[in-house]
């Protein structure tokens, strides 16, 4: 068996897309990145919903919070504990620490945030605030 590394492309249009997502109302844009687990960002009516690719870790090992205008979504990776009798030949993947942070405008329902972690995707749900719609009304004149 051949191992082969490959080099990722630098990335091109990475401030092009940045600014495009500095546009993005209610989940405004990523405030933070520690760490390289990638997200997926969907929107529809009812929220955004984020799924971070993070397999074989547990869920007890997440920490998602929301603070003054801030969600972090973070992972803290805990040392195992190795026996005298075993030998770690080759690890090709590993479990890194990681830290992501996202601009929460006044436009989302921050209350009412939802998590949970199935088959290797964090899923985190953020709810947009329902619209108070102003009715027009007539005004009696005295």
């Amino acid at each position: 068996m051949t191992l082969v590394k490959r080099i990722q492309p630098g990335r091109p249009f990475g401030t092009l897309i940045d600014d495009w997502f500095q546009d993005i109302p209610g989940l405004l844009r990523e405030a933070g990145n520690t760490g390289s687990v990638p997200v997926n960002i969907i929107e529809n009516k009812e929220g955004y919903h984020l799924e971070l690719s993070a397999p074989g870790r547990q869920k007890e090992d997440f920490k998602v919070q929301v603070d003054k205008g801030l969600l972090t979504i973070s992972y803290e990776h805990k040392e195992e504990s190795t026996s005298e009798d075993l030998k770690v030949v080759r690890r090709e993947f590993s479990y890194s620490s990681f830290k992501r942070s996202f601009s929460v405008d006044d436009k989302i329902d921050a209350a009412n945030i939802q998590a949970k972690y199935e088959n290797g995707l964090l899923k985190v749900f953020v709810p947009k605030k329902e619209d108070v719609k102003v009715e027009p009304q007539s005004i009696h004149i005295q």
